[in-house]
């Protein structure tokens, strides 16, 4: 599944201003300054926050098309989101929260829970399962929202500084089961950091977004070797990547 946006959006002093395009089972990450609109953008993706003009498709779908008044509500856009926030549900255990969505789509409890436990085991937080979140680290919090926004198999998913609460020791070990996550995932995925090293990791795509326009776009090693973009060329000097 596909995406295809043209994005016109305000809000407060944000005025976002663009195109964005992701290819069935590609991950675009997009990077940028503080400010410069990705969590606008992933609201409007998400259906959170209209469009002021353009129109949003996923997998050739029309979602929401400003001229026609037409924005279907976030339930119904096949899209799995794990904001930066995580917003898990404070009243239900690891293992509820995951299987919410499958249960939101109709799946019998026995198999939503079962299906639950999988992904919570793959993901290395089995043991989380009966916990709520405020008693999670940081960590564990993570892979679990990361768990339920995959397992119910969106056409597009996005991750919203996924690996942002985890330190320097767990980081590594998190990308790799991240990337291999993302590999398997059919739809399009969107993945937003601040982390030079998420992005070689995981894109195939970089889009920079600043003051809402996009700064540079490109294939990963393509970007890597021309970063086009002063906030990309710096963000990958500092981890010792892309050209010297």
């Amino acid at each position: 599944m596909s995406l295809e946006a043209t994005i016109r959006a305000r809000r407060g002093a944000c005025v976002l201003d663009l195109e964005v395009a992701i290819a069935s089972g590609q991950t675009l990450v997009v990077v940028g300054p503080n400010g410069a609109g990705k969590s606008t953008l992933v609201d409007v993706l998400a259906g959170l926050w209209p469009l002021s003009a353009g129109a949003v498709a996923i997998g050739g779908r029309p979602v929401e098309r400003a001229a026609e008044r037409l924005r279907l509500p976030p339930q119904a856009r096949g899209v799995g989101v794990m904001f930066q926030g995580l917003a898990l549900f404070p009243h239900l255990s690891a293992l509820a929260n995951v299987a919410y969505g499958l249960l939101a789509r109709g799946v019998p409890r026995l198999e939503a829970e079962t299906r639950a436990r999988a992904w919570l085991e793959r993901l290395g937080v089995a043991e989380v399962a009966e916990r709520r979140p405020a008693a999670l680290s940081g960590g564990q919090a993570q892979r679990v929202a990361l768990a339920r926004a995959v397992i119910v198999a969106p056409d597009l998913l996005i991750l919203d500084e996924p690996l942002s609460a985890l330190d320097v020791h767990n980081r590594q070990s998190a990308r790799e089961r991240l990337r291999a996550t993302l590999a398997e995932a059919p739809g399009a995925k969107l993945v937003i950091t601040h982390d030079a090293r998420d992005l070689v990791a995981l894109a195939d795509q970089v889009l920079v977004l600043e003051d809402g326009r996009i700064g540079r776009s490109g294939p990963l090693a393509e970007c890597l070797a021309e970063p086009g973009s002063p906030y990309l060329a710096a963000m990958l000097r500092e981890q010792g990547l892309g050209p010297t």
